[in-house]
């Protein structure tokens, strides 16, 4: 159904009889519904009942003068927007600035012209209607925005938790005894499982990144330990398609180095799980070296090589474009959801640094990148002392979890660390269990029914206050949603540290040691 458009309704105020009907005359041509004010009372009155599309506004009024009734019109949030045109014999510029400060958005000097008036009222009622038009785009825009990320949020939620119980099982399986078609098997399921994740972080990561949502870790880390660290990720699926495959690091590269390590090693994995997947027989390899170019030399090149499938020219130019691969029959023959390299490109960006890619169609690939990380103090040896001094206890731990599978797959690698766990359904039971008895740390999954998560947090630090406990017990988040607006919530709500699902149980071992340790 077509939506009906109103006439502007035009609100004249003058002490005139006949310039308010010549007024009226010259714009009821224009189909304007008109109203009309005497003085400054009855033109504040009728802002008060009636929003105007405009309001014509002598300056000498007999009561209270046009600079005033305008400086009430904007205090008033009925017409707070309404433009104002100031009507005046005043050609003193000190009086058209004080009108221009008030609010107004224009002047019309009498005595005036037909011509001249309709013009100027039209031109503002358009300019009025025309932003109108643009708060109603915007706030659909911002509207689709928030349904987006909703959405986005929960489909985060909804698909991890599943994929949380087959990931935790994979790494419980493989250490019970198998034989070596079942540990094949098993692999099968362990990449497939990885592969769907890996789809899944893409599509987060570029709704994340285009919605301006990822900002980028400063840390000191050991860039030698972090690309060993993609190594051993991926050197299981290079051999599994007898593929050579290699990391050089030049002595030249500085062992600690600041930056994001999390989000460089994202970028290293894209780019190397490609190098494996387009190459049928022969090797990828890893170079690390300093950038030698004047004005950069904090920054390192990455290389990955490969003898792979190769792009042509033309394909080349469609790489780090948002949801694109060289051609179709990529996703029909590779798979992948043709996000990986555009969400690399724009880390890359963030980085300060550049990528790109040298191939020839047939005789393989060499990506590579930049980015800019400041040199620091080694601090391997320190941490090394720290952790070797440090032996975690065993600890009695609250795990709160409403999806059985993942209760079970948490409370096995629990025990495996060596440690007690007693189990809460949801917040409300987590919350009477700490009311009970006393535990060393608590793994809270965020979505649960009854009591959520954050809402059991905010009530055992309330507990904690009211017994003036002097070491609260540190509170993981266990959470699907892997948003930087929502992790900041769990520490605002009095968590301490948050575990992504799905999770590994070194990452558990790790979220653990870290929060006792401090």
């Amino acid at each position: 159904m077509t939506e009906m458009i109103q006439p502007p309704k035009i609100l004249i105020v003058d002490d005139v009889a006949i310039n308010i009907d010549l007024m009226k005359s010259i714009l009821q041509e224009n189909n304007y519904l008109i109203a009309a004010a005497k003085n400054g009372r009855s033109a504040l009155a009728k802002t008060m009942a009636n929003v105007f599309d405009l309001i014509l506004l002598d300056i000498v009024l007999p009561d209270i003068d046009g600079f005033e009734v305008c400086r009430q019109i904007k205090a008033n949030s009925m017409n707070r927007e309404t433009p104002v045109i100031f009507l005046t014999a005043q050609r003193d510029e000190e009086s058209l600035v004080k009108g221009f400060r008030l609010g107004a958005v224009d002047y019309v000097l009498k005595p005036f012209s037909a011509e001249e008036l309709r013009a100027r009222v039209e031109l503002h009622i358009s300019l009025k209607r025309a932003g109108e038009e643009l708060k109603k785009a915007r706030d659909i825009a911002e509207q689709a925005a928030r349904a987006k990320a909703m959405f986005l949020a929960n489909m985060s939620h909804e698909i991890r938790t599943p994929l949380n119980g087959i990931v935790g099982m994979i790494d419980i399986l493989r250490q019970t005894n198998l034989d070596d078609q079942q540990r094949e098997y098993l692999s099968i399921i362990d990449i497939s499982s990885e592969t769907l994740l890996m789809i899944i972080n893409d599509i987060l990561d570029f709704s994340k990144i285009e919605a301006g949502q990822i900002s980028l870790e400063r840390i000191s880390f050991n860039i030698r330990n972090e690309v060993d660290d993609v190594y051993q990720v991926l050197v299981y699926s290079a051999r599994q398609k007898n593929l050579g495959f290699s990391v050089e690091i030049n002595s030249e590269v500085p062992e600690t180095v600041m930056g994001d390590p999390f989000r460089l090693k994202q970028i290293l994995i894209n780019l190397i799980n490609n190098a494996i997947k387009f190459t049928k027989k022969g090797f990828v390899r890893v170079s690390v070296s300093l950038l030698r170019e004047p004005g950069h030399e904090d920054a390192i090149r990455f290389e990955v090589q490969d003898t792979g499938i190769g792009i042509s020219p033309g394909n080349q130019q469609k790489l780090f474009k948002s949801f694109s691969q060289a051609d179709t029959s990529t996703t029909r023959n590779f798979g992948g959801s043709g996000l990986g390299l555009a969400i690399s490109k724009r880390l890359v960006q963030m980085m300060d640094g550049d990528i790109g890619v040298e191939s020839e169609e047939g005789r393989g690939s060499t990506f590579w990148f930049t980015v800019s990380l400041d040199k620091t103090i080694s601090e391997t040896t320190v941490k090394e002392e720290i952790k070797n001094e440090y032996k975690v206890r065993q600890l009695n731990i609250l795990l709160a979890e409403d999806n059985t599978i993942n209760q079970k797959v948490s409370t096995i690698n629990i025990n495996k660390l060596g440690h007690q766990v007693q189990v809460a359904g949801n917040g409300y039971e987590a919350v009477e269990m700490f009311l009970r008895q006393t535990f060393d740390l608590i793994l809270m999954d965020v979505h649960m029914p009854e009591m959520d998560g954050l809402e059991a947090t905010r009530e055992i630090r309330k507990i904690e206050k009211d017994r003036k406990t002097d070491h609260p017990v540190p509170i993981i988040a266990m959470t699907a949603t892997i948003y930087e607006e929502d992790i900041r919530n769990f520490y605002k709500q009095g968590m301490n540290d948050y575990l992504g699902k799905p999770f590994k149980p070194v990452d558990l071992a790790q979220v653990i040691e870290k929060n006792i340790s401090h």
